[in-house]
């Protein structure tokens, strides 16, 4: 597999990569106050892309991201965020951005992992799509974050579905943002990986935040290959409608799923709570956000 493309952090090459996906944007005055926050998903519109020949259409109301305040490091989170909703915003265009994970964080540098549906409004017709952002961050002197690179996901095109697949991309109980469903539409994804959805899935309603594409190559911070861009791993955000960061979110939840996860196959499950010795479990503080299981095969 091919790497992410890298783009410089000025607003000249970020609207390069936007566009070169077809990234919608957003305005920041449409809609008050924070509301599609680290404790909500719930689309706008219908997922996939869907055209509207109605004269009147217009974009939906996106509304704007906040982090978590238990979240490990909020500012790292809100830099990275702001920079896509500001530099992607036009008057034909809407982003809301469905969660935001770390794919990595260390003292001075960090990736955050920027999930994102969006809309585009072209002679009367609304179309959506979505994409999600690994975006790196440096931090010094002094304690605010810098955007550094940014890095789109590229899913590849639909191809043949194997029936475990077609099962995940029609499940009401496995909920997919844009790129996720496009990875999985693609053909690439193991069924190891699939299989361990849909058992999950009879016992949780998950909200799944990466799948293959938008994540590092690397563990972040090693030059060690990631599971994920191999199509070897998905990472969760939110569990029965509570998002893994929040603090008021059960612990027995997290812990029960992901001893599940464990159960279902995964060699290598990791999240906010330490449950046993590694390779099975792990936990630090990129993985307080979110729950990842990994698989061999």
């Amino acid at each position: 597999m091919t790497g992410p493309m890298s783009q410089p952090a000025g607003r000249r090459g970020f609207l390069v990569a936007l566009g070169a996906i077809a990234l919608a944007g957003c305005t920041d005055s449409s809609a008050p106050g924070p509301v599609a926050s680290s404790g909500s998903s719930t689309p706008d519109v219908t997922p996939g892309t869907t055209p509207h020949d109605t004269p009147d259409v217009r974009l939906p109301r996106a509304r704007r991201w906040v982090p978590s305040p238990a979240d490990v490091d909020p500012a790292c989170k809100l830099a990275a965020v702001r920079t896509v909703e500001r530099h992607g915003r036009s008057t034909t265009t809407a982003v809301r951005v469905i969660d935001a994970q770390y794919g990595g964080i260390l003292d001075d540098t960090a990736s955050v992992l920027v999930v994102c549906r969006s809309w585009r409004l072209s002679h009367g017709r609304v179309t959506t799509d979505g994409h999600t952002f690994d975006v790196r961050l440096s931090r010094g002197p002094g304690p605010a974050w810098r955007v550094t690179a940014i890095h789109p996901s590229r899913p590849g095109p639909p191809a043949g579905h194997t029936p475990a697949a077609r099962r995940v991309l029609a499940s009401h109980r496995i909920d997919l943002p844009p790129a996720a469903r496009a990875d999985i539409a693609s053909g690439q994804v193991h069924d190891s990986v699939l299989t361990a959805m849909l058992g999950l899935s009879r016992s949780y309603r998950i909200g799944v935040s990466v799948v293959r594409s938008g994540h590092p190559i690397h563990v972040f911070g090693t030059d060690r290959l990631s599971d994920h861009p191999q199509a070897r791993a998905f990472d969760t955000w939110r569990i029965d409608g509570h998002p893994v960061v929040d603090p008021g979110t059960p612990e027995r939840l997290v812990t029960g799923y992901m001893r599940a996860a464990a159960a279902e196959g995964s060699y290598n499950v990791g999240g906010p709570y330490l449950l046993g010795p590694a390779p099975q479990y792990f936990s630090d503080a990129t993985h307080h956000d979110h729950v990842h299981a990994g698989f061999a095969t």
